[in-house]
């Protein structure tokens, strides 16, 4: 059994439409998760702990729901959206941008040993993928599903659209023939409980 919990609704239901009947979505705080202690084999966060307010807390939240010799998974990454956003946004640059203070090796490391993790291991890696359009790309952010979107969402209109066209600019290095062919440099950070 696979249970997906966030703290958004949109995200679980779009992760329900892709994954298997054994899926269980629940709606709660990667910080405070509503799962007894040592009740799972295994967690993992894909590009979430990023965009907790408080990461270490949300760790040792996957310490305790994990039994003994479980392992956590995280992964976290930079992102153009939060640096576009933070220049129109300007009083909220430091909170946009500690989202992505995780993605240093030893900072990672050191988070995830202070939670109770043993046999810690962070590693960066680099993904390649190709997107059809920016349009599609920009669906995903239009869709509201996740802290980024849902910030450029509260926008006014004429806002939404200066972001959409500076983020449109910062990809342009990765456009061919109309599709985006972009690397993505990430940390995957691994402990035992």
């Amino acid at each position: 059994m696979v249970i997906g919990a966030d703290i958004s609704a949109a995200m679980l239901g779009a992760a329900r439409d892709r994954l298997p009947r054994s899926y269980r979505a629940i709606v709660t705080d990667g910080q405070a998760l509503a799962f007894q202690d040592a009740s799972f084999d295994a967690v993992v966060s894909q590009l979430g702990l990023m965009f907790f307010p408080d990461p270490a807390r949300g760790l040792a939240e996957f310490r305790r729901v994990l039994r003994h010799g479980g392992c956590a998974a995280v992964c976290v990454m930079w992102g153009v959206l939060a640096e576009t956003l933070s220049r129109h946004l300007p009083e909220q640059r430091e909170a946009l941008h500690f989202s992505f203070s995780l993605a240093q090796c030893p900072r990672l490391e050191a988070m995830l040993g202070a939670a109770g993790f043993r046999e810690v291991k962070v590693t960066r890696e680099t993904r390649y993928g190709i997107v059809e359009s920016f349009d599609e790309y920009w669906a995903a952010i239009e869709a509201g599903a996740g802290q980024l979107p849902l910030i450029y969402l509260s926008l006014p209109e004429q806002e939404r659209r200066a972001v959409r066209e500076e983020v449109r600019a910062g990809l342009s290095p990765f456009e061919k023939n109309g599709r985006l062919e972009m690397s993505v440099e990430m940390l995957i950070g691994a402990g035992r409980a």
